[in-house]
C-alpha cells in the first residue's frame, strides 16, 4: 500500500486485538501512555473479561501510532478504521457485533478484531451484509490473510470500503448467514491445521487434505480428527477402505488403525 493510498483515508481508530497478542496492551501502556482507549468489553455480558479484550485506541492525536500501526503491523495486530460516526456511536456498533446467532439456539463471540478471522469473516459478506455490518465504518484495513497465506507467506494488507447500501441497522446477536458461518469455520480448521504443521513439519497443503480425507471418513469430534491426522502421518501411503467396522467415530478409527497395522506387517 503506497504512502497516497494511505493519506487518502487515513485510519481515526484501531480495534486493537489484545486477545490475539496480550503484549500489546502494556506496550501500549508503556509507549503511549496518554493515548485514548477504550475497551470493548465494558458494558457487554464480557464485562469481566474486559481487561483482556480488544481496546478501540483513538488515532487522531496520535500520528505516531498510526504510523507505527502500517510500518511494523505485526507488533500492532487488529483492525484500523476510517467513521465519521461518533465515538460512542462507533463504540455501540463494535459491540454489537460482538455477539452473534448460529441457527436458532447458538450464542458465540464474534471475534472479528483478530486479522484471521476477519480475513475469513468478511469475505463470506455480500455487499448488503458488508453494509450492515460495517455500518458506521466507512473502511476497515488489517494486515492478514487466511492460514494458508501464512504458511507461506504472503499476508498482505487487505482493505474493504462500505458499499453504504441502505439495509436494516445490525441487530443485537446478529444471525450469521450459512456462508458466514461456513467461512468461520474454515477459519477455524486451517488454524488447527497450521499448528499441526508448525508442531510436526508437514505441509499444511497435505496436512489440509489428510484433514478433509479424515472429515469425509466421519471423523468430526476432535479428538478423533487429531489421532486420525496422527495415524496419517505414521502411514502417508495407505489407502482409506469403505464400510469401517465400529459404531461410534472412534471404534471404526480403531478398526482403520489395526488394518493399516496388519498390511504394514
Amino acid at each position: 500500500m503506497n504512502a497516497a493510498a494511505m493519506s487518502a483515508s487515513a485510519p481515526q481508530w484501531l480495534l486493537l486485538d489484545v486477545p490475539g497478542a496480550p503484549d500489546t496492551a502494556q506496550r501500549l501502556q508503556e509507549q503511549f501512555a496518554e493515548i485514548r482507549r477504550f475497551a470493548l468489553f465494558e458494558g457487554t455480558e464480557l464485562h469481566g473479561l474486559r481487561e483482556h479484550g480488544p481496546l478501540l485506541v483513538d488515532l487522531q492525536q496520535s500520528p505516531a501510532l498510526a504510523s507505527l500501526c502500517h510500518l511494523d503491523a505485526g507488533a500492532w495486530p487488529g483492525l484500523l478504521l476510517v467513521s465519521r460516526a461518533s465515538e460512542a456511536q462507533l463504540l455501540a456498533h463494535l459491540r454489537r457485533m460482538l455477539t452473534v446467532t448460529l441457527g436458532l439456539h447458538h450464542k458465540a463471540l464474534l471475534n472479528y478484531y483478530n486479522p484471521h478471522t476477519a480475513s475469513y469473516f468478511f469475505d463470506g459478506c455480500d455487499p448488503r451484509e458488508l453494509s450492515c455490518w460495517l455500518g458506521p465504518i466507512s473502511l476497515v484495513r488489517w494486515f492478514g490473510g487466511t492460514w494458508g497465506d501464512r504458511t507461506i507467506g504472503s499476508q498482505g494488507w487487505q482493505q474493504l470500503c462500505n458499499p453504504g447500501l441502505a439495509v436494516p441497522a445490525l441487530e443485537n446477536e446478529h444471525s450469521l448467514s450459512d456462508w458466514q458461518q461456513s467461512q468461520l469455520q474454515r477459519c477455524l480448521l486451517e488454524r488447527h491445521v497450521w499448528q499441526w504443521s508448525c508442531s510436526t513439519g508437514r505441509d499444511f497443503r497435505l496436512l489440509w487434505e489428510d484433514l478433509q480425507q479424515g472429515l469425509t471418513l466421519g471423523f468430526t469430534e476432535r479428538p478423533v480428527l487429531d489421532d486420525w491426522l496422527w495415524l496419517r502421518l505414521q502411514y502417508p501411503n495407505a489407502r482409506p477402505v469403505p464400510g469401517l467396522k465400529g459404531g461410534s467415530q472412534r471404534e471404526r478409527l480403531d478398526h482403520l488403525r489395526r488394518l493399516w497395522q496388519d498390511n504394514q506387517g
